[in-house]
Formats: structure tokens, sequence, C-alpha cells
């Protein structure tokens, strides 16, 4: 009963968790689209492991015996339950998504800061993080003579400095750490949905033209490198290129039709995974670990 918040008992849920967490996680890109990710081998256990855990927690269950990575999923079942009834819902499960991701945003802010704080004076002027991010290559672009470096550095300079400047608020060109998180998770932050929508078109936009046409939405997702047939979920994704991406059916996205793609507005990302998550437990609800397992 994934959809409607129905309780899940919580050996099935720590079942499915546990199955994957045993496992070695596949490695995940950084910065997913929708759409491109949905299509890697393999990628259900480890991006649900990461919106349940956290990447680092995610990351840890590597070097746990089985036995330890099924205590510790207990223990945190067990702070899911908000009403210790012994049941997950589906609004358990979203807030404690949502916990976790803002978590993970917020610590990793907090471990780069020192990176970029050069002077210490608890902001990071835009200033320091050129020189720490670009300084070697400004001083010396001498050694930079292979063109795809160059080019590399010459595009993403001034893109991260446009990004700076709109997460900076207050137009000092010196970032509080709200205003860093939002250049570094501009995605979470609703004044910079802006950057987020244009620097997709930048990725896609292979011709230049403002716009992204199927071919460059379906290139952004798939390389076919040997000139064959393309498979049919490529046949599929351009299908929904026609039918939901392109709003106006003029073969092409604009601004508004990519922020609508990557940015919906009537999408809750933790409530659908949520919802896969409970959904997925359903599938091994036979299975279940004693309650001493679950329960302290």
């Amino acid at each position: 009963m994934a959809a409607g918040g129905a309780p899940k008992a919580l050996p099935a849920l720590l079942l499915l968790l546990a199955a994957g967490a045993l496992g070695k996680p596949t490695a995940r890109q950084e910065r997913a689209r929708p759409g491109a990710a949905q299509h890697e081998d393999k990628p259900g256990f480890q991006y649900d492991h990461e919106a349940f855990l956290g990447k680092e927690e995610a990351r840890s269950f590597d070097q746990l015996s089985p036995e330890e990575s099924r205590e510790r999923l207990g223990k945190i079942v067990d702070r899911i339950d908000d009403n210790k009834d012994g049941y997950i819902t589906t609004e358990e499960l979203k807030a404690w998504i949502k916990r976790v991701q803002k978590r993970y945003i917020y610590e990793n802010v907090a471990k780069v800061w020192k990176d970029y704080d050069l002077n210490k004076d608890d902001k990071i002027a835009w200033e320091e993080y050129k020189q720490a991010t670009y300084g070697y290559y400004l001083e010396n672009p001498e050694e930079f003579q292979d063109a795809t470096d160059q080019h590399s550095f010459k595009k993403m300079l001034p893109r991260d400095e446009r990004r700076f400047k709109a997460a900076d608020l207050d137009g000092d060109l010196a970032a509080t750490r709200e205003e860093f998180t939002a250049f570094l998770h501009p995605e979470e932050f609703e004044h910079m949905k802006n950057i987020v929508v244009l620097e997709t078109l930048e990725d896609i936009d292979k011709n230049e033209d403002g716009f992204v046409d199927q071919d460059e939405y379906i290139a952004d997702m798939f390389a076919n490198e040997e000139g064959g047939p393309e498979p049919d979920w490529v046949i599929t994704e351009r299908e929904q290129f026609s039918d939901f991406r392109d709003l106006n059916k003029d073969g092409k996205m604009d601004k508004d039709e990519i922020q609508h793609w990557i940015l919906p507005q009537d999408y809750d990302h933790a409530l659908a995974e949520a919802r896969h998550l409970v959904h997925e437990s359903d599938v091994d609800k036979m299975f279940c670990f004693p309650p001493t397992r679950i329960k302290n």
C-alpha cells in the first residue's frame, strides 16, 4: 500500500534495506538528471540506500559485517518510527528521507568550508573560492596545454562566478554558510532554480541554439557509439520527449520546459522515494527477522 501511507511492518523494510547494504554499491552519477539515472545498471539498491541513509552512511555499510549492518539498520528504523508503534508509515519515511537529505547537504558544506575560507572570517569570498579552485590554473596557464583542460577551465570559471553571484543574496561577494550552501547545492533553493535550469541547458545544448532538441536530450543519456539499433528504453525516452517534455510541440525544449522536466512543481522527491521503499518492502513481506533483531 505504498501510495496511501498505510503502516508497514518494520521487518520487511529492514530486510529490503539490509539485502542491498550487504552488497557492494555501484557507482552513481553525482548530479544525475531525471531520465538518466533510471537506465543505469542495477541503480535501485544504491539509490535507495543513499536516500535512506545518506551517502556517507551508505558507504560505511561496506565495512560492516552482515550482523553489524542489520543491527545498525534496526536502530535507524527505530528512529524513523516516530510514534513507536512498531510500524513505519509513508509519511514517517518521507520525513526521515528529508532529514537525511538536509543533513548530508549541510555536512558536505561543513566538510569543505575550511578549504575555501582562507582568511578564517567565517565567510567565503568569491576571490577565496576562485583562488582555491582555479588559482593554480590562473597562475600557470602554460601547464594546461591540453585543449580539453583549457576548455573546461575557461567554461567553469565564469559559470562558477555566475552561480556564486546568484547565491550571494546580499551582493557583497562573500558567502555566508547558507549562501555557500546554495552555491554548492542550488537545486535545494528556490532562488537558484534559474541557475539550475541554465546550467542544464548549457550541458545538453550541444549546438548552442538555446534549446534542447530530441537528439540532444537522448545524447545526454545514451551514447550510441557502436551505431546499432537503439535499445527499447531509448525509444521510450524519445516518446517521453514528444509526449511530455516538449509541451508546445515545437520539437525542442526551452527553459520553461526544461524547468518543468528537472524541477517539476508537483513532484515531491522524498515522498516518491518513501512510496518506492514501502512498495519494494511489500515484495519481501514474506521474509521477517525476529523482533529482537529490530527492537531492543
